[in-house]
């Protein structure tokens, strides 16, 4: 196992070696994010062996998609073509039912749902055939299941299903500028992506989104709108904004008090799976300052722009009545809503109902937050949403 220092020069080497032939990675925007983050990781004493192979193997996979999608779009001129039109995209805390949304939505056969295993591997494997079953859907699973059996408390906070709708942020990790910062603590990264150009990142989502689409299209799969979810937008909504401007956006809300602990506790145990000594107190403050900074950013957005764009959800009311909180986005986004997609959502409610997945237990103190602090955060939002 090497611990050798990870090099973004060195990786995309490896990368065409593994390729054979391919040698153009597209927009070489991402090479100075790579350095940045690989910068964070190579700080002595922060990631374990594991860690550093972890990122080695995966960075060389991200480098390789990159790589084969070009590959694509050079021997097949119309992918670029693909139109990506008025996305619905689900924003909010983590924690305030975006999943939950994103899924339910996804039961909608008018919408693409962005699948997690398309998310991790958006490049076809060499020895794939239409007319045999996708290998990368059986790799995604047993990823997956790895990830739950290194720290099981993980499915406790995120239901993690390789077969399911997910976010499209682990699409934007193939930039090397996304939330790489929730799997270690790596503040000076974290620091350059708020003062860095978003928008090269999310012109390369909108490009994977376009190879992605015209691959479920020859899997026969025809709809006319996405349906995508992540948190991190809440960090950029100007970039987002930039690169898809008929996005129609749905923003979830909740107590931050209820949200910012649970948050802390997600990102700390994915800090476990790769770090050596990680602080649960710094993934609690890091983590509040971060979301605090990324929903004020968003609110003076929303306030530069028309208020038909944003459309609100409470979580308690997503929890106590879903198909009500669905029918208002639906008549938000203009769409009818067949009683045929209705009884799928709600046979996919019954069948995920919360009760289904071990408790989430944590405590503010034991990630170094105080109600006072996360109400300091998260004035201006609590009294605009909250209170």
């Amino acid at each position: 196992m090497s611990t050798a220092p990870l090099n973004i020069d060195e990786l995309m080497r490896d990368a065409r070696t593994k390729t054979a032939t391919l040698e153009d990675f597209g927009d070489d925007h991402f090479i100075a994010a790579a350095t940045m983050l690989f910068n964070g990781f190579n700080r002595p004493g922060l990631l374990t062996p594991q860690g550093v192979e972890m990122w080695r193997k995966r960075a060389i996979d991200m480098l390789k998609n990159r790589l084969v999608i070009e590959d694509y779009f050079a021997r097949i001129p119309e992918i670029a073509q693909e139109a990506i039109e008025a996305p619905i995209v689900i924003v909010g805390l983590p924690r305030t039912g975006t999943t939950l949304l994103q899924r339910v939505l996804s039961c909608d056969t008018r919408f693409y749902p962005m699948l997690a295993w398309e998310a991790r591997f958006p490049a076809p494997f060499s020895d794939y055939s239409p007319d045999t079953p996708d290998p990368r859907i059986d790799v995604a699973v047993a990823m997956t299941n790895a990830m739950i059996k290194a720290n099981p408390d993980l499915l406790a906070i995120h239901p993690l299903n390789a077969l399911e709708a997910d976010e499209e942020g682990i699409l934007l990790e193939h930039t090397f500028m996304s939330f790489f910062d929730s799997y270690a603590d790596i503040p000076e990264y974290t620091d350059w992506m708020w003062n860095s150009d978003q928008v090269p990142a999310y012109r390369y989502l909108r490009r994977m989104l376009q190879f992605i689409q015209w691959q479920k299209r020859q899997r026969g799969e025809s709809a006319t709108r996405w349906v995508l979810k992540t948190p991190h937008h809440l960090r950029q909504m100007k970039a987002l904004f930039a690169v898809f401007p008929d996005a129609s956006i749905i923003q979830t809300h909740r107590d931050p008090l209820q949200t910012i602990p649970s948050i802390a506790s997600f990102t700390f145990n994915m800090w476990k799976l790769g770090m050596q000594s990680p602080d649960p107190a710094r993934a609690g403050q890091q983590w509040s300052h971060i979301w605090a900074r990324g929903i004020r950013e968003t609110m003076e957005i929303r306030d530069q722009l028309e208020p038909r764009r944003f459309h609100d959800v409470w979580f308690k009311d997503t929890l106590i009545q879903p198909l009500e909180v669905v029918k208002d986005i639906y008549r938000f986004l203009g769409l009818s809503f067949p009683e045929a997609t209705q009884e799928k959502m709600t046979g996919y409610l019954e069948h995920n109902r919360r009760e289904k997945r071990p408790l989430h237990e944590y405590s503010l103190e034991h990630y170094g937050l105080t109600e006072s602090s996360i109400n300091e955060d998260f004035d201006g939002y609590r009294a605009r949403f909250i209170d």
